[in-house]
C-alpha cells in the first residue's frame, strides 16, 4: 500500500470539527477498552458491534462515520491481540496491557464519510461533523489511481496543522539491474565522501555558512540598535560623497 500525504487548508471552524472527531475517535476507542476490561471472552467483533450501542446512547458518538467508529474499535483490538501475544511468546518485560489513550492525534475513514472532485484537489468530509470541503496542498497527483484503490483516508494532527493521508492499493515496482560494479565509499571530514576510483566530493559544510549568515545579520541587528537615524541632509551629502569618489 503507498500512502500520500497532503496539507489540509481550510477555515478554524473546520479545523475544531476535526478536533471533535478526533476526539469522538478516542473516545470509542478507550469505550471499547473499557468494555473488553469489565467482560470475559470479548472479541474483535464484539467490539464493531459495540460502536452501534455507543452511537446510540451518545448523540456525539453518532456523529462520526460509521466507518470511522470501526477503525476505531479495530485499534482497541489490534492493541488487545498484541498484548494476547506478547503473553504467549512470554515476551520478557512488559507486555503491553492495553491503556486508555489520552493524545489520540488522528481519525481514519475507510471508503465512506468522504469524497474528492474531478480534480481530485479538495477533500470533502461528509460525516455529521460537517467539517466541510479543504484544499490539498502537495506536491503529489492523485489523478493517476482511481477511487476504488484509495482503501484508507486518514487526518491527522500535527503542530504545524492537518494532514490528510490517502491509503492507497498499489504496488511501487522499481527494477534495479545489478552491474556486478563495486565500489568502495569513505566518508571524512576534509571531503564528504571519496570514492575506491579516487572521486572525492566536496564537504557543503551547511551548519559553517548558517552560522556565517547568522552571524552577520546579529551584528546588523545590533548596529541597528545602537546606531540612530541620520537626518536627510545628512544621508543626502553621505550620498554626493559617495558619488563623486565613483567619480573620481
Amino acid at each position: 500500500m503507498i500512502v500520500l500525504e497532503f496539507k489540509l487548508a481550510g477555515a478554524a471552524c473546520q479545523y475544531a470539527a476535526l478536533d471533535d472527531a478526533i476526539r469522538t475517535t478516542q473516545f470509542v476507542r478507550n469505550k471499547c477498552v473499557r468494555k473488553w476490561m469489565d467482560e470475559r471472552g470479548v472479541k474483535p467483533y464484539d467490539l464493531n458491534r459495540y460502536c452501534a450501542v455507543l452511537a446510540k446512547e451518545y448523540d456525539f458518538a453518532g456523529k462520526l462515520n460509521s466507518q470511522a467508529r470501526q477503525a476505531a474499535a479495530e485499534r482497541a483490538g489490534a492493541a488487545i491481540l498484541r498484548f494476547y501475544k506478547n503473553c504467549r511468546e512470554k515476551k520478557p518485560g512488559k507486555k503491553g496491557y492495553p491503556a486508555f489513550q489520552k493524545d489520540c492525534r488522528s481519525v481514519e475513514y475507510k471508503q465512506t464519510g468522504w469524497k474528492l472532485d474531478e480534480a481530485r484537489t479538495r477533500l470533502t468530509l461528509t460525516d455529521s461533523f460537517k467539517a466541510g470541503t479543504f484544499k490539498l496542498k502537495g506536491t503529489r497527483d492523485l489523478m493517476g489511481y482511481t477511487l476504488d484503490q484509495i482503501k484508507r483516508v486518514r487526518i491527522v494532527k500535527r503542530a504545524d496543522g492537518y494532514y490528510g493521508q490517502f491509503g492507497i492499493d498499489a504496488t511501487r515496482r522499481i527494477s534495479v539491474e545489478a552491474t556486478g560494479h563495486a565500489v568502495g565509499i569513505d566518508l571524512g571530514l576534509a571531503h564528504f565522501y571519496t570514492d575506491s576510483e579516487g572521486v572525492a566530493i566536496e564537504n557543503p559544510r551547511h551548519l559553517r555558512g548558517r552560522k556565517r549568515r547568522s552571524d552577520v545579520y546579529s551584528g546588523v541587528c545590533h548596529l541597528r540598535s545602537r546606531g540612530r537615524r541620520r537626518s536627510r541632509g545628512r544621508r543626502t551629502e553621505a550620498r554626493r560623497g559617495n558619488d563623486w569618489a565613483a567619480s573620481a
